[in-house]
């Protein structure tokens, strides 16, 4: 059994993180600058941007269907192996994007982009925990995390910039080449580890009987929708709101990722030493942060400052993703990768009930509303979590099989 627990030999483990988070880096890029070149492929494809914005969902059931998929079938592989292969696939679908003949394949081949994503990340994560003794593990995985959050400072606007002058095609371009980066990287930097051979697919589906592991991936479901439903609509309430212009935008975002960064990489300090005390704070800065947001969209300066406080709590995916290796027994592999479809479960739930309530008469702001209370949730199904592991005094018992 590869035992996170016990720290692989490498002989640079700061490089191996390196390795890993040009991946994230990568993935974070395409994932959110495909958000932004939607009017661009719209236009050159012919169709309304509401159908482009189809595109991004077709990625995120990929992420959805390919994280458990790809776990359970690929948990015998050794991890350096399967990181290899992903990264293979990511740059593949991403170069295939780029050539997109028509809409329909457009929607084909981000599907398939967004199969390796999950894994990826749910891998990378069990990989940067075994470098490290266990009261590190946190900051290490979160190191592997920022990839996704210097994206949004860096790769997304450099895409968008490119998208804007030599086309939107370009973008996933630059993609596709950093995957291959990343696989030449973690080909020649990662550790050799063995392959699992105990492992299986109903073994690492047995992680979906655990309590813990279902209560703590529905927190982030919950809670993490709260963190989507402003930043959806950060671009149309800068515009429509607060009328500062669209140049006021990729700024705002910028600074949002700034806060990503600093929370991610703050979160984890804090996590190596109190893991589930962490996550209860971020949730409670996460619900104040996004219910004090409406009463600072009148003023650039002010909402600037208010979604910089809301990246900071975006810094407990990392804790999330700990919790989960901790509590999901053998099934490392599929635990892991779940967090990431969870992620984007809630990147499909909140923009939706906020844009119910928006659609209702109750203006942008109110996504800041709705946020806060899907943060009070995630915080709710948390202490769920937490109070029955106390009770039963150590991880429960799985659930019996039907």
């Amino acid at each position: 059994m590869n035992d996170i627990s016990t720290t692989q030999k490498a002989r640079h483990p700061g490089l191996v993180l390196f390795a890993l988070a040009v991946g994230a880096f990568a993935i974070g890029t395409t994932e959110f600058a495909a958000m932004s070149l939607v009017p661009f492929f719209a236009d050159d494809l012919g169709i309304s941007e509401v159908a482009a914005g189809h595109a991004i969902s077709a990625y995120a059931l990929g992420v959805v269907v390919g994280a458990p998929l790809i776990a359970m079938y690929g948990a015998r592989l050794p991890r350096r192996t399967l990181l290899i292969g992903l990264m293979g696939c990511f740059a593949f679908a991403n170069g295939l994007s780029a050539f997109s003949p028509d809409y329909n394949w457009l929607l084909a081949f981000r599907f398939l982009s967004g199969l390796p994503h999950g894994a990826y990340f749910g891998v990378a994560a069990l990989v940067a925990a075994s470098l490290v003794p266990a009261n590190r593990r946190a900051t290490s995985v979160a190191l592997v995390m920022s990839g996704l959050t210097v994206a949004t400072i860096i790769g997304v606007p450099a895409a968008n910039f490119m998208g804007q002058l030599v086309g939107w095609r370009s973008g996933f371009g630059v993609v596709a080449a950093l995957a291959l980066l990343t696989m030449t990287l973690v080909a020649w930097l990662a550790p050799h580890g063995g392959a699992d051979k105990t492992t299986s697919p109903m073994r690492e589906l047995s992680a979906l009987k655990r309590p813990q592991v279902i209560l703590t991936l529905l927190s982030g479901v919950v809670g993490f929708g709260g963190m989507f439903a402003v930043y959806t609509y950060i671009a149309s309430t800068l515009i429509d709101v607060t009328g500062s212009g669209e140049g006021s935008v990729p700024i705002v975002l910028g600074i949002f990722g700034i806060g990503m960064t600093i929370g991610t990489l703050g979160a984890a300090r804090a996590a190596d030493h109190a893991r589930d005390k962490t996550a209860i704070v971020l949730w409670i800065w996460s619900a104040i942060a996004l219910a004090i947001y409406p009463f600072t969209v009148g003023n650039v300066v002010w909402m600037a400052l208010a979604v910089f406080v809301i990246g900071l709590g975006s810094g407990i995916g990392g804790v999330i993703q700990v919790r989960l290796m901790d509590v999901a027994g053998e099934a490392q592999t599929l635990a892991a990768a779940a967090h990431h479809s969870a992620f984007n479960m809630a990147n499909a739930l909140g923009p939706w009930l906020a844009g119910l309530a928006i659609t209702a008469g109750y203006g942008l702001r109110s996504a800041g509303w709705i946020g806060s209370a899907l943060a009070l949730g995630g915080l709710a199904v948390f202490l769920i979590a937490v109070m029955l592991e106390k009770r039963q005094g150590t991880e429960p018992e799985m659930l019996p099989a039907e």
